[in-house]
């Protein structure tokens, strides 16, 4: 017996297992109902915004139609022409038959039924992909993940026409185009189908779509559970560090809802690929709901995937754009299409929050489908309540225990602080432990670089990851925490590094003058311990917040520590001598370091070191307390990258040399202005003279903040008592300080 034959016998036992759900044999069925179309046909002409979006995707697809219909015989990567052709035609055909049940017009599903039919005569002789770069190659596209994305858009087209064809027609394309469709993504393709990954949350959802359109219950359950774990070899592993199954031997559908996501919705992988995950998540779960309703995966694990919405719009910054943590391309925001059905669905399917309609303003689209329409109704009475984003502590891990993400936020994102304490994030995490980022209304002030790839553009490897993005982006060196003798966390091994997580060692928003996060780090070097304390502080002697950060070490051994901080913009003033070399020379030989040249290198002239630089017309300071023979020096991105696929950008970083035990203390301020049309500058200065570790041992560390005007102020750091009602008394000098909990911030 093959092994599709075994598979096959199993899946009709799990079938025979499993009750009937109260399936409907209507069409459409999945995203669209019968009874949604009715009602939008009813209204259509009254609800604004359904109305534009109707004649915006009409034109588009009209458009669309005129052109006709082309399937080349695949040949590119991400960015080619058959690639794009191919993506585009499962966006259009998805588009083109939510039209034809709006609309009544027969050349939407003949235009749908036309496609789907030339698909039916190139897929039966279809090779593999020649394209041989993934680790599970599929048919029309060069991964199988790109496979699952057309089968999951065509399972709506194909659910949308299905009574427009006969019966005939429905058996010809099932049994040589969908059935074979889906058989190759999940029975040929277990390394794929079978992960707790994104690309398995498309491939599962692909099959289980189009099981539920027709009505195929072992490709439903194939879908939810995954390929049965006895015909598969456990051994085997793709070359992007996801294994088959989870540490359980799950897999399928739920499997991917129980593991990546925490109870509060953040899913590991980070918001670029939560963004990426949300559509076949929320597509297939609204499907679900609708033809099968007893599984009730909407409220699955708690109801993880409504909360993951919020989470997700939650790790956007001030112009929606998501925080590049982990693999993320900059600019992504919940503008994407995959967010508009996230807001749509969330709307329709849960409590109707009226914040999700004001996002939804501003998408300023939605689904042409049953949500879609709930959302235009709800705007159109004016139910839309403004999407207030606050400060938040979102858990990662499964069970919320392996670290986290805080976001401090001052004011109206005067300030966002986007602190960085989770587990690996699978194969797309990063070597990143206790890293941050800095946002001033939206814009970078402190960076995270991000991924190494330009999506979709054929000239850039074809679109795909570059290997600048696990020789730098992936490396501690790449962003803004504390290396270890030129070593990335866990030495750069995903098998180690996914095995552990930071620990949050107190979250503290309650005052919202004085915001404070706190986390611990352990394993990314054995032997040596890390606390990294962030704080985000309004104080009415500075104009702006500013962003104090606490970074203390402990080793068993002596060792070099680099701690650089990214910034954007231009370099305005120093307040210690450097030499700036004539020839530029890499920083070092690997980890990252290979990529960085050294433009600028010096000593501190004072107790603290001070840097000023310019960013869209801002002023921003970084003041660190120094020691003597501390190197600070300047670096750029770029070197050992002939290619240029790296961004040039700028670092300020801290050295010091031969070291056990020690404490980073710095600040960052946000101040002034500078109008190139008035070409006046406002406050272009530091507010602070000085900062200087004013005590530090193993219970208590405190770092003294004095402003260019003599007055001064006092962060004390419990370093073993984090609990909200322990009391506290130092004496430092000849001043004895006494208070209540983690901290305390107080003026001199």
């Amino acid at each position: 017996m093959t092994t599709g034959s075994k598979i096959s016998l199993i899946m009709a036992i799990l079938v025979a297992t499993f009750p009937a759900f109260g399936a409907t044999d209507e069409h459409p069925k999945l995203i669209m109902t019968k009874a949604g179309v009715e009602r939008i046909r009813a209204e259509l002409g009254s609800v604004p915004l359904f109305d534009a979006t109707v004649a915006t995707v009409k034109a588009e697809v009209d458009a669309e139609i005129e052109l006709g219909i082309d399937t080349p015989i695949p040949l590119d990567y991400s960015g080619g022409y058959t690639h794009e052709r191919h993506k585009r035609n499962f966006f259009v055909a998805q588009k083109a038959g939510a039209l034809y049940q709006i609309l009544e017009d027969k050349k939407y599903a003949n235009y749908v039924r036309d496609m789907l039919f030339q698909y039916e005569a190139m897929y039966k002789d279809l090779p593999l992909h020649p394209k041989t770069r993934s680790y599970a190659r599929g048919k029309l596209f060069w991964q199988c993940l790109n496979d699952s994305n057309w089968l999951v858009y065509m399972s709506q087209a194909y659910d949308a026409i299905y009574d427009y064809l006969s019966a005939d027609e429905r058996q010809q394309l099932e049994e040589n185009l969908f059935r074979p469709f889906a058989d190759h993504i999940s029975v040929d393709s277990p390394q794929f189908f079978n992960r707790v990954h994104n690309h398995s949350t498309w491939g599962n959802a692909a099959v289980g779509m189009i099981g539920l359109v027709m009505g195929d219950d072992e490709l439903v359950e194939r879908a939810l559970y995954g390929i049965p774990f006895g015909e598969i070899d456990t051994a085997a592993k793709d070359n992007d560090g996801g294994f088959i199954f989870d540490k359980d031997g799950r897999a399928g559908f739920l499997a991917n809802l129980d593991d990546p996501f925490s109870p509060d919705g953040y899913y590991t992988e980070g918001p670029y690929y939560q963004r990426y995950a949300m559509y076949p998540f929320l597509i297939f779960a609204q499907a679900l709901d609708n033809v099968k309703p007893d599984l009730n995966v909407l409220k699955h694990k708690d109801g993880v995937l409504l909360k993951a919405v919020d989470a997700l719009l939650a790790l956007s910054d001030a112009d929606g754009e998501f925080f590049p943590l982990n693999d993320g391309q900059k600019g992504m925001s919940y503008q994407t299409g995959a967010l508009v059905t996230a807001v749509d669905i969330a709307y329709h399917v849960g409590e109707q929050d009226p914040r999700l309609l004001s996002v939804a303003e501003e998408q300023g689209r939605v689904l042409l489908d049953d949500a879609g329409f709930s959302v235009a109704q709800a705007v159109r009475d004016d139910k839309a309540r403004p999407f207030e984003k606050r400060s938040v502590n979102l858990s990662d891990g499964p069970d919320g225990k392996q670290g986290g993400v805080a976001l401090l936020r001052s004011g109206n994102e005067d300030l966002t602080l986007v602190f960085k304490y989770s587990a690996q994030g699978l194969s797309h995490g990063h070597y990143d432990k206790l890293s941050f980022s800095l946002f001033e209304r939206g814009d970078e002030v402190l960076q995270d670089y991000g991924l190494v790839r330009f999506v979709n553009i054929e000239q850039k490897g074809g679109g795909n990851y570059l290997k600048e993005n696990s020789t730098w982006a992936k490396q501690t060196i790449a962003h803004n925490t504390l290396v270890q003798n030129e070593t990335s966390h866990f030495g750069g091994k995903y098998e180690i590094g996914s095995q552990h997580h930071s620990e949050l060692y107190f979250y503290d928003d309650t005052n919202s003058d004085v915001q404070v996060v706190s986390a611990t780090e352990s394993n990314a070097y054995p032997g040596t311990y890390m606390r990294r304390t962030m704080a985000l502080i309004r104080d009415e002697s500075f104009e702006k917040p500013f962003m104090l950060d606490l970074l203390k070490v402990q080793s068993d051994k002596a060792n070099q520590y680099d701690l650089p901080f990214y910034f954007m913009g231009q370099a305005m003033q120093v307040n210690f001598d450097y030499e700036a070399p004539a020839t530029l020379n890499p920083l070092g030989g690997k980890n990252g370091y290979q990529h960085l040249y050294v433009e600028g290198k010096g000593r501190p002239s004072s107790g603290s070191t001070q840097f000023l630089w310019m960013d869209n017309g801002r002023f921003y300071s970084l003041t660190s307390a120094a020691q003597e023979n501390d190197d600070v020096m300047f670096t750029r991105i770029g070197a050992n990258d002939p290619e240029f696929n790296l961004r040039r950008d700028a670092a300020l970083m801290i050295r010091r040399k031969n070291t056990r035990d020690t404490v980073f203390a710095s600040v960052v301020e946000a101040h002034g202005s500078y109008s190139p049309v008035s070409e006046l500058a406002l406050n272009t200065n530091s507010n602070i003279s000085a900062l200087e570790v004013a005590h530090d041992d193993d219970r208590y560390t405190a770092v003294l903040i004095t402003e260019v005007n003599d007055q001064a102020s006092l962060f004390i750091l419990s370093n073993k008592d984090a609990s909200k009602s322990t009391k506290h008394r130092l004496k430092i000098g000849n001043k004895t300080y006494r208070w209540k909990g983690p901290y305390l911030y107080t003026e001199e």
